[in-house]
């Protein structure tokens, strides 16, 4: 008979790395009734080796060793560009290390006594992570532009996403920020996981408690049966708090408790039940400044900030505009005109400021298709002749009204109290005359100070 020329099942390796023999035997045994190879090393040294002579699929390391600590082979295995998630365990209720940790590129951390079933979980989610140079999904293509800024973008959700950190994304509203956040799932061992989206300014704040962390039947009136929270329904996946800084400070305490011992207890319920979600926060505020003002928590903050991810304003990216603009018409154009912008419709957009960045231009194109009366889109079709020259600061208006340093958003509040005058105060009016959409009036309201006190000025 011919011999079996079938391959056989590619057997995943861990390396566990521990100087206490009682732990490395029963981290083994655990991964052993998952049916994976287990290599050990007694030291940073050994493990240096075996990584270097083997072929390991995870590495489980402790942080304290004879000659060293774990973190030196977290960062041993990043600067060399192994492709091995490493994971490290840290002594229970050390957040300064768990998040040292993450920060240096580790996968995840376990905290002691280790619980079997978060091992087994960290383990199933570390091995499932795609290949480091995986084909790009065709979704991250839009994520659009080429500039620098946007390059960096990219770049930090591709290793980000190579770990469980909590990550927290920056930027104005419009410029990407929940994009980001789902690129970062879906290039992470959690793309086929739930992954769940929470506006956490649009929650009331009595409800907060039991939306998040669910609730068991006649914990209060109405509870007529047991429901799960945004927890349980991401359990597995990815959790995002949307416009976090919004979380109000007693829920934030309850907040910080669920993401350092991975368990939530619903309301009305005795006991916890653990929950395996990756968190991802995104804000257009300041974070850092909440935190000063008395706003936000220093230790929530330092549990979701590990590593932070800036989405660039459009304005910021003035090269890829025509770029952007065009593959955004394409997307948005469904008839059977060829369709395309004048080059004077190109250089508005260019010089215009978009401060509702990627989300404004789209709308912007997506209203040009409407009011466009032939196949080419004109400046008028934009709408943007009200705001673009407050935009432009080489307009000779802004130059000689005011002193160079303060005329642009001077001239600015001007021009929009005095829509604001003409409609009484109604928004949306005042957003159809400057030819700006209500969510790009808003921005501009709460960056130059204009609220309903100054409507008697």
């Amino acid at each position: 008979m011919g011999s079996d020329t079938r391959t056989k099942p590619h057997v995943p390796t861990v390396l566990l790395v521990d100087d206490e023999p009682d732990i490395l035997e029963l981290l083994e045994l655990a991964l052993l009734h998952m049916g994976l190879e287990v290599r050990r090393a007694s030291n940073v040294a050994e493990a240096r080796q075996q990584l270097d002579s083997a072929a390991i699929d995870l590495c489980l390391t402790d942080m304290r060793m004879p000659d060293g600590e774990g973190l030196e082979l977290v960062r041993y295995i990043f600067e060399r560009n192994l492709d091995v998630p490493v994971a490290v365990i840290t002594a229970h209720g050390n957040a300064e290390n768990a998040v040292a940790a993450l920060k240096a590129g580790a996968f995840d951390y376990l905290s002691k006594p280790v619980a079997l079933d978060q091992l087994r979980a960290l383990v199933k989610s570390a091995l499932k992570l795609p290949q480091v140079h995986a084909v790009i999904d065709a979704n991250e293509r839009a994520l659009l532009g080429y500039s620098p800024a946007i390059q960096r973008v990219r770049e930090l959700i591709e290793r980000v996403a190579r770990s469980q950190a909590p990550v927290h994304i920056t930027g104005e509203s419009g410029s990407g920020k929940e994009l980001a956040a789902r690129l970062i799932v879906e290039k992470s061992s959690r793309h086929d996981q739930p992954f769940v989206a929470v506006n956490c300014g649009a929650i009331q704040e009595t409800l907060m408690e039991s939306e998040f962390f669910g609730y068991r039947k006649g914990a209060f009136t109405g509870a007529d049966r047991d429901r799960d929270g945004f927890f349980q329904a991401a359990n597995g996946g990815t959790l995002l708090l949307d416009e976090v800084a919004d979380l109000p400070l007693n829920m934030q305490v309850k907040l910080l408790r669920a993401i350092q011992e991975k368990k939530v207890r619903k309301v009305g319920a005795t006991e916890e039940e653990p929950v395996d979600v990756r968190i991802i926060s995104a804000t257009h505020h300041n974070l850092a400044e909440r935190v000063q003002q008395g706003h936000f928590r220093h230790d929530l903050y330092y549990r979701l900030n590990v590593i932070s991810l800036q989405m660039p304003a459009l304005r910021e990216m003035r090269d890829d505009i025509g770029d952007m603009a065009n593959q955004v018409l394409q997307r948005l154009h469904s008839g059977n005109d060829t369709v395309k912008f004048s080059a004077e419709a190109l250089r508005a957009m260019v010089n215009y400021d978009f401060p509702g960045n990627v989300r404004e231009l789209e709308n912007i194109i997506e209203r040009a298709l409407a009011l466009r009366t032939g196949v080419e889109i004109m400046p008028s079709d934009l709408q943007l002749v009200a705001v673009e020259t407050l935009g432009r600061k080489d307009s000779p208006e802004s130059l000689n009204k005011f002193p160079r340093a303060d005329n642009l958003d001077r001239i600015e509040r001007e021009v929009i109290l005095e829509a604001l005058a003409q409609t009484d105060f109604n928004r949306i009016a005042a957003a159809k005359i400057l030819g700006v959409t209500f969510r790009a009036l808003r921005y501009r309201m709460e960056r130059l100070s204009i609220t309903d006190k100054d409507k008697a000025d």
